[in-house]
């Protein structure tokens, strides 16, 4: 009797050791292209993000010039920003799938929106 509960436990654990898991704070390092949709506009922001534990560091080089960057990442939740004397505080809220990311941002006096994007290979 204790076998045959065994092979089922034993069964679900080799499963779920093979199924994928959350991202790590590993998986957002790197250059990421993100598509910004405002009410004021849209445009492509560049970021390069280093990552230390879960906390993260890099920069911004888009339509408000090249700013240095703040963040933190959680399993696949990412939350990161920077602050433009003409506009505000920017910040971004989103998840991290693979080589995805897609969430809501805030451009201080800009206002709010959306964005998507992917990794950039090299």
């Amino acid at each position: 009797m204790l076998l045959k509960r065994c092979v089922p436990l034993a069964l679900a654990a080799s499963l779920a050791a093979a199924m994928p898991t959350s991202a790590t704070a590993q998986d957002v390092a790197g250059r990421w292209i993100l598509a910004v949709e405002l009410d004021a506009g849209s445009g492509d922001a560049t970021f390069v993000f280093q990552v230390n534990g879960n906390e993260i560091t890099g920069t911004y080089t888009g339509t408000l010039g090249e700013n240095p960057v703040t963040g933190t990442i959680d399993g696949a939740s990412v939350s990161f920003g920077f602050t433009v004397d003409q506009v505000g505080d920017v910040t971004y809220e989103g998840t991290i799938e693979g080589d995805t990311m897609r969430g809501t941002t805030e451009y201080g006096l800009l206002g709010s929106g959306t964005f998507t994007g992917r990794r950039a290979s090299g």
